[in-house]
Formats: C-alpha cells, sequence, structure tokens
C-alpha cells in the first residue's frame, strides 16, 4: 500500500498564518482611515473658512455690554502733568430682553447660521450713583461730559437704535471715548452734574442687531435679568453663567438668567483698573446657535471606531470560514475591508448635503448590502447571509450609538465589546484548535 504524503508547514499552520494575514490588514487599513480622518479635518477648515467669510459680511458673533457711565476726571501724574481718567459706573438695575430670528446663509455647499435680535431691548436705571468711594476729587469729575456708552463686539450688526434717558429721546453716536472695558461701541453724551449722585436715572435702549451663531451679553447690572427666545432648536447655552430657567422644543427654545452682584467679580462703581476691566470682559454669557448640518465632528468620531469595526467584520468572516469549512481568500479580505473603508468616505460626502443621521443610514445600509452580496457569492448560502447582514447591521447601530454619546461612550462601548467577546467565547467554546486543519479547506 502506498503511504499517504504527510502536509506540509504550511498546510498545518494555513489558518494560523491567516490569522496573522488578517490582524496585519486590520492595522494596514488603519492607513487609509487617516487619510479620510485629514480629509475630514480639511473639509471642516474649508467650512470655517467659509462662516468666517459670511460672518465678515454679515456680523461676527456678538457680545452686548452695558449700558455703564463714562464719566472722565482729572488726575496729577508724573511731573506735575494732568492725567485724563475714567470713572464707570454701572446701572443698579438691567434687564436684557431679546427675540432671536435665525437664518441660514449659503455658500456653495455650506451652511452657516446667522441670526437678527428683533429686538434687542436694553432697560434699567441707576441709583445710588455715588463716587465717594473712589477716592477721587469730586472738584476733578467733569460730568458734564459723562458719556452712556454700549458696547458693541460689531458694529456692522447694528440695523435700528432708539434710546431713551428719563423719556427723553436721545441720538447714540458711533464709538466710546475710552476701550478700557469694551474695545468699540455706541456712546451717547449725557449733560449730568454732581447732584446726578443723588438721583434716580432710567434708561430704555432698543435696538435691531444681526450677529452670526453667538449672542452674549455682560451682567453689568447689580441685579441683571437677561431673556432670549428663539426658533432655533439647537441652542447650546455657554459663557460664565448658565440659564436660571431653560425650555427647548422642536419650536425653538427659551433660557431666563437672574444675576445680582453677589454673583459677579466686579463692582457697580471703579477706574480703570486692569483687573476689574478684565473680568468684566470675561464675564460674558448668553446662547450659540448650534449648526445641525456640522457632521465633519461625528465623523470625525466615527472614525475613531474604524478598527473596531473593521476587526469585529474580519472577526465574523474569519469564523464563518471555520464553521462553514470554507477558505476565505486573502484577496477577498482586502476587497471586504476595503469596502469597510469606503463607508467612511460615504458618510463624509453625503453627510455635506443631508443631515447626519440620513447620511449615516444611506452609507451603512449601502455597506451593508454591498457585503451581504459579495457574502452570499462566496459562502452559496442564504442564511449566512442573512446572519452576516444582521450582525453588520447590529455593529453600525452600535456604532452610531456610541458616537451619539459623549460622557457614557466609554462605558457603554466597553459593555458592547465584553458582550462581543463572550459571544466569540461562546461560539468557538466546542473548536478543536489543534486538529482545526483536517477539518477545513
Amino acid at each position: 500500500m502506498e503511504a499517504q504524503s504527510q502536509p506540509g508547514f504550511w498546510q498545518k499552520n494555513k489558518l494560523v498564518f491567516k490569522s496573522f494575514f488578517v490582524a496585519f490588514l486590520v492595522l494596514a487599513l488603519l492607513i487609509p482611515t487617516f487619510f479620510i480622518m485629514y480629509l475630514a479635518n480639511e473639509r471642516k477648515e474649508r467650512k470655517q473658512e467659509v462662516t468666517k467669510e459670511i460672518s465678515n459680511k454679515w456680523s461676527s458673533a456678538q457680545t452686548v455690554t452695558g449700558p455703564f457711565l463714562s464719566i472722565p476726571y482729572t488726575e496729577m501724574g508724573t511731573n506735575n502733568s494732568t492725567e485724563k481718567k475714567y470713572i464707570y459706573l454701572l446701572p443698579e438695575q438691567l434687564d436684557i430682553n431679546g427675540i432671536i430670528e435665525p437664518e441660514i446663509r449659503y455658500r456653495s455647499i455650506y451652511k452657516v447660521p446667522v441670526f437678527t435680535a428683533r429686538p434687542l431691548i436694553l432697560k434699567g436705571k441707576f441709583i445710588n450713583n455715588s463716587i465717594a468711594s473712589l477716592g477721587v476729587d469730586p472738584a476733578s469729575v467733569k460730568w458734564n461730559e459723562a458719556k452712556l456708552c454700549i458696547g458693541i463686539s460689531d458694529l456692522k450688526g447694528i440695523k435700528q437704535q432708539t434710546i431713551k434717558w428719563n423719556d427723553q429721546v436721545l441720538n447714540m453716536q458711533s464709538g466710546i471715548t475710552d476701550n478700557s472695558i469694551v474695545q468699540q461701541g455706541i456712546s451717547v453724551p449725557l449733560l449730568l452734574d454732581s447732584s446726578f449722585a443723588e438721583k434716580e436715572s432710567s434708561f430704555y435702549i432698543e435696538m435691531v442687531l444681526q450677529g452670526s451663531e453667538q449672542l452674549y451679553c455682560v451682567p453689568t447690572g447689580s441685579s441683571t435679568n437677561v431673556h432670549f427666545s428663539s426658533t432655533w432648536t439647537s441652542p447650546a447655552f455657554d459663557g460664565k453663567y448658565l440659564p436660571d430657567t431653560e425650555k427647548i422644543s422642536k419650536k425653538g427654545f427659551e433660557a431666563n438668567w437672574v444675576i445680582s452682584q453677589f454673583n459677579r467679580d466686579f463692582p457697580k462703581t471703579f477706574t480703570g483698573n486692569n483687573n476689574t476691566t478684565m473680568a468684566v470682559r470675561e464675564s460674558g454669557f448668553g446662547v450659540i446657535l448650534l449648526s445641525p448640518f456640522d457632521a465633519y465632528a461625528q465623523t470625525m468620531r466615527s472614525l475613531k471606531y474604524a478598527i473596531l469595526v473593521i476587526a469585529l467584520t474580519f472577526f465574523a468572516y474569519f469564523f464563518t470560514e471555520i464553521f462553514q469549512k470554507k477558505a476565505v481568500h486573502p484577496f477577498q479580505y482586502i476587497l471586504i475591508g476595503m469596502a469597510l473603508v469606503v463607508f467612511y468616505t460615504l458618510l463624509l460626502s453625503i453627510s455635506e448635503y443631508i443631515l447626519f443621521p440620513l447620511a449615516y443610514l444611506t452609507a451603512a445600509a449601502a455597506t451593508t448590502i454591498l457585503l451581504s452580496w459579495y457574502t452570499h457569492s462566496i459562502f452559496k448560502k442564504a442564511k449566512t447571509t442573512v446572519i452576516f447582514a444582521l450582525l453588520l447591521s447590529v455593529l453600525y447601530v452600535f456604532i452610531y450609538v456610541l458616537i451619539q454619546m459623549q460622557d457614557k461612550a466609554l462605558l457603554f462601548g466597553s459593555i458592547g465589546l465584553f458582550a462581543m467577546l463572550a459571544l466569540a467565547m461562546y461560539l468557538s467554546r466546542s473548536i478543536d484548535w489543534y486538529n482545526l486543519d483536517k477539518k477545513t479547506v
């Protein structure tokens, strides 16, 4: 009887070598994902450039500071020279009410949210206007040169404005006398005298203010109440103070802030001290109109899970190869991996035209259908194809849930990986790994 030929070293260990090849291929496929990540970042930077371009023409993010009184006084400096300085007097009560009308501006394929605060109302009063605590010589104070100032971060956004001082209509002027607190704004001269310290004076300011994405204000009042409302459905409340109450619905949002003088880092009356003026500048708060069209951040998050998607898909093919006793050629693994990578280019490109959830659904469905068809062409079994399609669908749903999470992504991701590892251990529990090659093609 003729002796049977013994299998060679390569034949005996072909699955071991294939497993190493698959592991290497998983790592190799991360290279194109890095290029896609670079592409996504480049597209994001392009959108930022477009946003900046539109903002420069429309009006940029707005911060409203004030109103406040700027009162000049003189002080003897070095060499017996006279220096002109300023006293800043903040209101006792400040109420701000803004109705924010959002609008979408288009440039090529990019969409940029802008707004018009129509109207933006600032009203309140000045009470207890004593400056005695500052140690300034009362005779050096030039009350007749006092100005009521309002800081506006981008003057292009002012379309209409009306101001009343003690029910007297005044004409605002562009520019401010001193930029210690704000860099730019509008002001109106007030003919005051020293008796102002004992008086109560009211103000009413109404304006139409345009801006892009962000509207902040500064709590200059000893008691500041702010109310913003809009039809925009995806706001973010940011800055030094969060709203006391907020309501977000499909119809828009409303937010209210109540801030007292005890909540801020600057007094009611002060001179041009750098620490104090910096505290005023850094106390802004308000709302950001988040863009629902910005899918680049979510695409970048999905790319971080690319190694998980590729590895688990190859894992499923490898186990299917063992159970079905049907060898999958290395070139077929390469094609499968390329299809998984192309998913991210589809996601990136489609999300620039439609909302991210729909773009993700489209790209995931296309990839699942393609790989399911390819799986059927390899294994020739409908049951195997259906099972693989279900596994791939669950995987894409799992990844989508993860990228929608922020704080809990690590927790749920770890639980999901543990469950998948447990499933793998359960499915492989009865495999005789030492005699595996005898049962495979």
